[in-house]
């Protein structure tokens, strides 16, 4: 007999104290090995991967997706955790150390608590206080703007100044609405370079469609582009499009609706090399929506299909193909590297401007100005350069947070860093339950750890110090850290220690999600280990 189906598989099951304790085991290995890395004075990990080479990172989501632990129930704990470092990432681009710090010391504090009712009672109170921290990181947000952009860069790159300067540059030459990507250089050299793109809402449909696992991208060099509007029923009635595409060695982005049928064939010819294809849908929504895709279309010099406007899928042509430098495609978005601006997007971009100062309804204005964003659009790419395979792989990890972080930055602003933002927040809200008084607490760990990871534990507080030096002004501690570097009380937003506000909310909204999730668990059901070599 075949053991393959989930119900066939020998299962292990732990009950109550002894299941959460084995979950909370799992948990704190993970978080030892992760919370290393946070801070200016964060310390590198070096592990083993598959094939027995040792990686150097600084990076906390990939020091904790190479954490897989013997026990079984000690694992769940363990991924889980990652599940909230994995969507804070998602959501933010980073954070992964901060939501790892924060939903291990949150579960510290409600495994303190037992019975059904106590803990549902606790996790209201977590959410009506996770509520006001927000407010007050919302209020106490500060734009983003010129020499600031930098410093969010730099700080991401764990204080490598010749690394933010390069993503800063790049920010401020493609601006709030252009795309930053990140490229292995062909030298040893790390330098920035621009070109004409754009971006829009379009994921990654099936992680078969995927060119790099790893950082669940598909990515696309010189590929044709195809624009269907109306559905596409079958492999056939593109078929000439394909046989071109495969004539010519090039890659396909298909921005089409499209049957299943299709679809899955597409994806076996992916998968098996005879086609290198992407499939993403069309952009826009609502009433801007065809414009939207046409918008689409002058970028890449493509010619929008359409049968329900009288197109016919079985006579089109190449000639209806567009061409565009390159394509990524992550788990939200697309992004197109293509060639110069010509005379028709020139006119386009024109007549969206023109449209934008006639228009006086608001929501339609905001998606006006979104197609301009769309148009307008330019692409830096840092090309990451190293003397080694080892620098260069913990080099591209710092780089790529510092573009997500950089990114979160320009989106909500940013708010003193260091742990400082949430540390002063738990100082100044009124713990009113015991579910406040777990999430105050725990907000406090990632400035304590920070500290920890420099050798200044024996610090006390900015509060404590002003009140102990008499300052004698109402809150003049507020948004008061300390600055690792040098062990000095400083003024972090003035010093240029900051963080993106995005970052912090949502790694503390998956820290609770997944704290809460966990100790709600009575039963833990696993998989039994054999401990037999294959």
């Amino acid at each position: 007999m075949e053991f393959n189906l989930p119900s066939q598989i020998v299962k292990d099951l732990s009950f109550g104290d002894e299941a959460r304790n084995k979950i909370l085991s799992g948990v704190y290995k993970l978080s030892n090995a992760v919370k290393s890395t946070l801070g200016a004075s964060g310390k590198c990990v070096i592990y083993e991967d598959a094939m027995g080479r040792p990686v150097i990172t600084k990076d906390g989501v990939t020091v904790a997706e190479s954490v897989v632990l013997m026990d079984p129930v000690e694992n769940i704990g363990a991924t889980l955790i990652k599940e909230a470092a994995n969507n804070t990432v998602k959501e933010a681009g980073d954070g992964t150390t901060t939501a790892t710090v924060l939903a291990t010391s949150l579960l510290t504090g409600l495994n303190n608590y037992k019975g059904e009712e106590k803990i549902r009672s606790i996790k209201d109170g977590i959410s009506e206080c996770y509520k006001e921290v927000v407010d007050y990181l919302d209020n106490a947000s500060i734009p983003v703007e010129g020499e600031m952009l930098r410093q969010v860069a730099y700080i991401s790159c764990n204080n490598d100044s010749s690394l933010g300067d390069k993503i800063g540059e790049a920010f401020e030459k493609v601006g709030k609405n252009g795309v930053v990507l990140m490229e292995d250089s062909e030298t040893n050299d790390t330098y920035v370079d621009f070109v004409e793109g754009t971006q829009f809402e379009a994921g990654i449909k099936s992680p078969h469609l995927l060119t790099d696992k790893d950082k669940g991208t598909a990515v696309l060099e010189n590929p044709y582009v195809l624009i269907v509007s109306s559905n596409i029923p079958s492999v056939r009635r593109i078929q000439s499009i394909l046989e071109h595409v495969v004539k010519t060695k090039r890659a396909l982005l298909i921005v089409a609706p499209m049957d299943q049928q299709p679809y899955a064939t597409l994806l076996a010819n992916k998968v098996k090399g005879n086609i290198k294809v992407n499939i993403v849908d069309l952009p826009g929504f609502g009433p801007t929506k065809q414009d939207t895709i046409e918008d689409l279309a002058i970028l890449t010099g493509a010619t929008v299909v359409n049968e329900e406007l009288g197109d016919d899928l079985d006579l089109i042509s190449p000639d209806v193909l567009g061409e565009a430098i390159k394509s990524v495609t992550d788990a939200k978005n697309t992004t197109l590297q293509i060639k110069e601006a010509t005379e028709d997007l020139s006119d386009r971009i024109a007549e969206v401007e023109n449209k934008i100062d006639k228009e006086t309804n608001g929501y339609i204005k905001k998606k006006l100005e979104q197609r301009l964003s769309m148009l307008t659009g330019k692409v830096g790419v840092i090309y990451v350069g190293a003397d080694s395979a080892v620098e260069l792989k913990e080099k591209k990890d710092r780089v790529e947070d510092a573009i997500h972080a950089t990114k979160a930055a320009l989106q909500e602003g940013i708010i003193p860093g260091g742990g400082t933002a949430l540390l002063n927040a738990s100082q100044l809200i009124e713990p009113k339950n015991d579910g406040y008084k777990i999430l105050l607490e725990a907000i406090q760990s990632p400035y304590n750890i920070i500290l920890d990871n420099a050798g200044y534990s024996d610090y006390i507080s900015p509060k404590e110090k002003s009140i102990e030096a008499g300052s004698g002004e109402e809150d003049d501690w507020v948004g008061v850290g300390v600055d690792v570097t040098c062990g000095c009380y400083k003024r972090m937003v003035h010093n240029g220690i900051i963080d993106p506000v995005l970052v912090t909310k949502s790694a503390l909204k998956n820290a609770i999600s997944v704290a809460t999730t966990i100790i709600s668990a009575d039963c833990i059901i696993s998989n039994v280990r054999s401990l037999e070599s294959n």
